[in-house]
């Protein structure tokens, strides 16, 4: 029998305390995995992530206290994107 799922891989906490996070697709046939595939995504602190699988949930939990939301909001506020360059034409 031929099956798809999906697992969290791997989640690492960034020195801001965001999560990267990786989810594998697995495709197995008869319990032999036969594929592999990755797929990344980042959460910073603060962000919503009701709709993520559990153990992302409980990590952001545990390290996204008030203050580690504060000091993120903080860091987002004081970046300055690059100024825009304007293409001659």
């Amino acid at each position: 029998m031929l099956t798809k799922s999906n697992v969290t891989g791997l989640i690492s906490i960034l020195e801001s305390a965001q999560l990267q996070v990786r989810e594998d697709t697995v495709i197995s046939e008869d319990g032999i995995e036969l594929s592999r595939t990755y797929h990344r995504y980042v959460a910073n602190p603060g962000d919503d992530v009701s709709m993520r699988p559990q153990i992302v949930k409980d990590v952001a939990t545990l390290l996204w206290t008030p203050e580690v939301i504060a000091a993120w909001k903080a860091f987002e506020k004081s970046v300055v994107p690059p100024p825009l360059v304007k293409s001659e034409e």
